[in-house]
């Protein structure tokens, strides 16, 4: 477990040098978040009773997104992973006397968890300094914050969990950008990056929320600004964890069957 540990520390030390692309981060999450809000309140002033959070519970959720987005933007992918599958440089790592999965596991996750460290705080003090109904606002309850912080580290799991079954599905294609792009494209729309899944309608609200998209970013910036509340939170926490445990179940299997079939070329 020791080198499972130095091999997520050297990554996550790595990972905190690039201080420019952080900061020019937080100015372009600021400014995303910004104008995703002023696009809502546009259609909230059309009629708030329709919409199924107030402003200010939307306000938290768009800050909440745009600060954490480094642990659940859909779009990352590790480059490093990908070219070692295309080009036949995995052949080095599977020399090593680790386990492939838990390294790559761990590798996804101490790269996006720099990332995140380095921009939430500064996006969090802009967004709670706001003018109201713009402003981030602090959970109604202590035990709701504690939870929020529990939900967002199994949704991030969750999340690496399902990236890694990308990543494996890549040992059977040409090129990873097929499965890349489709990827992303259904993330993106399903875990409510682009719009949160309370605004979907009804019934594919009600499917979303049982698939292990609505267990990544959207639990857990739901318990904070309250829409989730009592039952619903341990409801939403029991899920993760269910689909915490199957993804990596069916990702370890899955990676155990691909590598059998790996054929490295020139060597």
């Amino acid at each position: 477990m020791k080198k499972y540990f130095s091999f997520f520390k050297i990554r996550f030390i790595h990972g905190l040098q690039y201080r420019a692309a952080a900061y020019a981060g937080i100015a372009t999450q600021f400014a995303w978040g910004g104008l995703t809000l002023l696009m809502f309140a546009a259609f909230y002033k059309t009629g708030a009773s329709s919409f199924p959070m107030t402003f200010p519970e939307l306000s938290s959720y768009i800050w909440l997104q745009q600060a954490f987005l480094a642990l659940f933007m859909t779009w990352y992918f590790d480059n490093d992973i990908m070219n070692s599958i295309v080009t036949g440089n995995i052949a080095y790592e599977l020399c090593r006397p680790i386990d492939l999965y838990v390294m790559w596991f761990l590798k996804n996750m101490a790269v996006r968890s720099s990332r995140a460290v380095l921009r939430c705080f500064p996006v969090l003090i802009i967004a709670f300094c706001l003018p109201e109904p713009f402003n981030m606002s602090l959970p109604k309850t202590f035990s709701s914050g504690f939870l929020f912080l529990l939900s967002v580290i199994m949704g991030f799991m969750v999340l690496t969990a399902f990236n890694m079954l990308v990543y494996i599905t890549m040992f059977y294609t040409v090129s990873p950008m097929g499965i890349r792009i489709l990827a992303v494209s259904l993330l993106e729309f399903l875990t409510g990056a682009i719009i949160p899944i309370p605004f979907f309608p009804e019934g594919l609200k009600k499917v979303l929320l049982l698939l292990p998209f609505g267990s990544m970013q959207n639990t857990p910036f739901l318990i904070y600004n309250g829409y989730l509340s009592g039952p619903e939170i341990g409801q939403g926490l029991l899920l993760q964890t269910g689909w915490l445990l199957g993804l990596t179940v069916l990702g370890y299997l899955y990676m155990k069957k691909a590598l059998l079939r790996t054929t490295v070329q020139g060597g």
